[in-house]
């Protein structure tokens, strides 16, 4: 890198940014109102007071470059802290206002988030969610990159992220509707698991369903490895298996199946993460506040 202080402005930062999450040019232009040229130009700019290539160009888009991949955190980093200072100066003179960008997975999106966003847009409208929907892998990255500020995670798939736990989620043993039982009708036991073909979804996709799978020595060997929970559901209403899924997955699910509560009686446990929970920009804060208000079961609260 060149020696000495570095010019480049916040605008410059979230060219750079909207390139990268976009892949192209052309959307960046289009989404920041500018130019393609004007947008090549900011980032050929940002190339050169660095010293060194941020994209590879293609006929196919532009994608980052390793050093590119290694300065977007930092990026997005610089643009929160503005985006905390227009917030703060707003809160000083007494507004709520700005933009909190929350990462959630597939059963929080459809079965919390609009909730929550009515109700938290009743008593702050001027303030703005912005809703990004992945994988458990998904949102711890886009917390620990500045993708995001705040994220719902499972308490076991947060690692090293903070994180203050929400809600109990019972796992279920998913069938196909009438399938022939030989344990009690209560619940599914390991042993009767173990008779039965398997739908499973990738790692990546639900943690705590793979822990309780190797903590009980299920071994699965399964023909099907499927990304999203109404796929597994889907497969299994159509009789090529049986799957885990948490009980709030369970809601509202368009398919007849038959659902039991696992024995060994299992739960995932739901928080809101964030990285620096003492340091949180005042949207973000207070956001953060109203779904520890509306969400979190009792026996968590006082919980740090």
């Amino acid at each position: 890198m060149r020696q000495g202080s570095i010019n480049m402005t916040l605008l410059t930062y979230q060219v750079f940014k909207t390139v990268a999450e976009q892949g192209s040019f052309r959307k960046a232009a289009d989404i920041l109102g500018l130019t393609p040229s004007a947008i090549s130009h900011a980032v050929s700019s940002m190339e050169n007071e660095l010293g060194f290539s941020l994209l590879i160009r293609s006929k196919m888009g532009v994608t980052l470059t390793n050093y590119g991949s290694h300065l977007l955190p930092y990026v997005n980093a610089v643009l929160n802290s503005d985006e905390s200072l227009q917030q703060a100066v707003a809160e000083f003179n007494g507004l709520k206002q700005g933009k909190v960008k929350v990462g959630c997975f597939s059963s929080v999106c459809t079965n919390w988030m609009p909730d929550i966003m009515n109700s938290f847009k009743q008593l702050y409208p001027d303030i703005t969610i912005e809703v990004f929907q992945g994988t458990y892998d998904d949102v711890a990255y886009w917390i620990k990159n500045g993708v995001t500020e705040l994220g719902f995670l499972s308490v076991s798939s947060a690692a090293d992220i903070p994180i203050q736990p929400l809600y109990k989620d019972r796992l279920l043993c998913v069938m196909p509707k009438g399938t022939a039982r030989t344990g009690s009708k209560d619940y599914m036991g390991i042993s009767e698991m173990r008779n039965h073909q398997f739908v499973t979804q990738r790692e990546s996709t639900d943690a705590d369903i793979q822990n309780f799978l190797k903590e009980n020595s299920l071994d699965i060997q399964s023909n099907y490895h499927v990304v999203d929970d109404l796929s597994t559901i889907a497969m299994v209403a159509n009789g090529f298996g049986i799957c885990i899924m948490p009980e709030m997955v369970m809601n509202d699910i368009p398919y007849e199946t038959d659902c039991y509560p696992v024995e060994p009686e299992t739960y995932r446990i739901i928080g809101i993460a964030t990285l620096n929970p003492g340091f949180m920009a005042p949207a973000a804060r207070t956001l953060y506040k109203h779904i520890l208000k509306e969400y979190q079961q009792e026996e968590f609260k006082g919980i740090i």
